[in-house]
This record gives structure tokens, sequence and C-alpha cells, in this order.
């Protein structure tokens, strides 16, 4: 058994060939440039790409399968260069009815094992979808029917940035999930927290109690991967072990996750779309107190402060830690060159993060950014919160 590093939702912006998968996402996020991404500059040995059920996409991967380089394993999965395992994987938005008897809609990740299943699933989905070459459309089906046909292909649904005020369950669509997907919430074992939550904030409603948590970049572009990531224990790097890991099963368990401080997320906290600007108060923050206006975006802190079910944070025992980790786009003073001086000594961004003493990194950049990045990785940097879609800053002051 040992300890990988795994980030479980990158985005494609666009096929080899230039044609366009995620519009929002930069151009060079392909899936072979994810995978090299991974290798060569991340550190990454479980990656999951989540617009694989696009048919451009599909058919880069039959090349990048051709290239002898990569190559699919019994056990779910493509091994790259056997330092990362990539699992394929869909975002799929779901049509849900909300609370209130409204349309609402939510972001699905699902996972599966082989090109063959994902291929399967992809054809299905075209019955329900309108444009399957694009990135996260919208289904006509809900969630709780999307499960039945994700598990029909040896697959996963995990709910997305759950908490999100745009295209998330809890953000968007209801108080419980359990609501959402009734007697098949027990084939739910594990959400995506998204950038402007973490464990403490998560564990406040009762029902996440057995679900296991993921932390993920949901990354628009190379550098962004692995700003948030998870460390999990494995026998090796596939899709069964990582299935295992989620589950805890057999000894393998997810060790650590590793996020933002939520208040660098684009959501944290409410946002009036009138005066542009986060509203300070306490929480939940349903009316801007400056301009009594309703046109806001709830933060994420509003609305777990809203729907929780208990005063104060307690975790499961076998609840792992979640560690806020800045990534070192984010580092104040850390530009563009100094990073790639950095890749080019120390190989990967998590030997930068995890390993190198201020040492090692005073001797490649200067003692300002040294500490810097120390501070970062102990958690002592100032934080400014972020909102309406604008993410929060960090600052050494």
């Amino acid at each position: 058994m040992y300890e990988v590093f795994a980030d479980l939702h990158v985005h494609i912006g666009r096929s080899k060939s230039g044609k366009p998968i995620k519009i929002t996402a930069a151009r060079s996020l392909n899936f072979e440039n994810i995978a090299k991404e991974c290798v060569e500059r991340k550190g990454i040995g479980v990656v999951g790409i989540i617009d694989c059920a696009s048919p451009y996409v599909i058919e880069d991967i039959e090349e990048f399968l051709q290239n002898g380089e990569a190559y699919e394993i019994p056990d779910g999965g493509i091994v790259y260069k056997n330092k990362v395992c990539i699992i394929l994987g869909s975002e799929i938005e779901t049509s849900e009815i909300n609370d209130q008897g409204k349309t609402g809609s939510a972001h699905n990740l699902c996972y599966f094992p082989t090109l063959k299943d994902i291929k399967a699933f992809s054809k299905e989905m075209s019955n329900h979808i309108h444009n399957m070459t694009l990135s996260s459309q919208r289904a006509n089906i809900s969630a709780y029917e999307l499960v039945d046909i994700v598990e029909k292909y040896n697959g996963i649904l995990i709910p997305a940035h759950a908490f999100t005020p745009h295209k998330s369950f809890y953000g968007n669509c209801t108080d419980r999930l359990s609501k959402i997907f009734k007697e098949k919430f027990d084939k739910i074992f594990a959400i995506e927290l998204g950038l402007s939550s973490d464990t403490f904030l998560a564990d406040t409603i009762s029902e996440l109690e057995t679900r296991s948590f993921l932390t993920n970049s949901d990354a628009h572009s190379l550098p962004k991967i692995a700003r948030e990531y998870n460390k999990i224990l494995v026998e090796d790097i596939s899709f069964k072990e990582f299935i295992k890991a989620l589950k805890a099963e057999d000894g393998r368990k997810i060790v650590a996750n590793y996020g933002l401080d939520p208040k660098l997320g684009k959501y944290h906290r409410t946002y009036c779309e009138t005066c542009e600007k986060n509203v300070e108060g306490v929480a939940p923050v349903t009316t801007c107190p400056d301009c009594d206006s309703k046109n806001i975006t709830m933060g994420v802190f509003d609305r777990i402060e809203m729907i929780k079910d208990k005063n104060k944070t307690k975790s499961p025992e076998n609840r792992p830690p979640y560690i806020y980790q800045v990534p070192l786009t984010f580092i104040p003073g850390l530009g563009a060159k100094t990073i790639d001086k950095l890749l080019n000594h120390f190989e990967t961004e998590m030997n930068i993060l995890h390993k190198l003493s201020k040492d090692d990194l005073e001797a490649i950049t200067n003692a300002k950014i040294a500490n810097t990045i120390m501070l970062a990785r102990e958690g002592k940097l100032k934080i400014q919160a972020g909102g309406g879609g604008v993410y929060g800053k960090v600052t050494t002051t």
C-alpha cells in the first residue's frame, strides 16, 4: 500500500484538433496535455478527466492509446507512463425540481472504469442531451434517473461542487440530498465539496456523516490542476482502487483532503449584485443591508448556515483531516517564471508544496518567497474572502 495524490475534476477545453469541449476552459486543456501535466509538473497519481463522454474526446483517447505510452488496465483506468492513472468521467447537468417546486439544476460527476463503458454511456446520454460534444450539458432527466444509467455502465455518481450557488444540489435545489435521491441515496457514497466549502462546514449537515468528501480542482486551465486534491492510500493506481479508497474498503482510504481555505473560493460569502460587493454580516445574509435588495448571489457559507442541522461541527472519527493548501499560483509574488524555475529544479508542484525545506526553496528563489510558501503550507497567510464569482485573495500582511 502507498499514498498518491488525486485530483478527480479536470476539464477539457478543446479536442486535440481544436474542437470546443468546455467553452470557458483553456485551449491547451486536451486529454494528452492533462496527462503530461500531471506527470511532468504536478505529481498527481490519479486524475479524473470529466469530459470524456464527448465523442471528440473519445476519438482523442483512442488515438492516445495508440502511441504506446498509455494503456488500459484490467481494474479500470488508463495508465500513462506508469505514473498517472486517468479515470474517465463525465460531468452531467441534471434537471431537478427544487424544494420550492421550481425548476433547478445540478452538476453530477460520473466516473467509469473503461473506455467501452463511457462510450456506451455517451451513446445512451445522447438521447437525453442535445449536444454531447460539449461539456456539462443539461440533460432532460433528473439525478434520480441518472444514477441508474451510470450504474448500468459500471460507473459511480458523485454530486459536484455540492454547495455552490449555481448548478449544485445544496446550493440550487434542496436542503437534503436524500430528498433528491430518495431510496437510492445509499448509492451516493461521496460528494465533492467545491472550492468555497470545506469539511468543517459540510459536517454541520448530519446526512453527510456517512459520506466521503472529495476536494478537487475543477480545473479550467493546466496551471489550475491540483489547486485542490486528495491524498489516497491504495495498493495500485486504478479505478477499482479509487473506488475502494472512497468507500474505505480493505484498508484503502482517503488519507487527507487538501483544499483552499473556503474564503478563497468564488462564492464563499453572499454577494449583492446591485451594490457589486460582498455583503458582510452574520450569516445567513439574504438581503443586502445597504440597499435592501434581494438581488443577491448567496454565498456557500451563508447557505450552509441556513440549511445545517448541527450547531457545532462534529466530524465522524474516520473523517480524514482537511488541510488548507494554497496553490503556487495563488501565492503573492510568485510569478510564472519563478514557478517554472522551481519546477525545473524540484520536478513537481507536490514536491514543492509538501516536501522541500525552507532552505531548499530559498536556494532557488529568495528568502521572502520561501517564507511565504512555508506560511502557506502552515495555513498562516491572511485571506480576503471571495464572492459573486470573484476569487478571494491571499495577502502577506
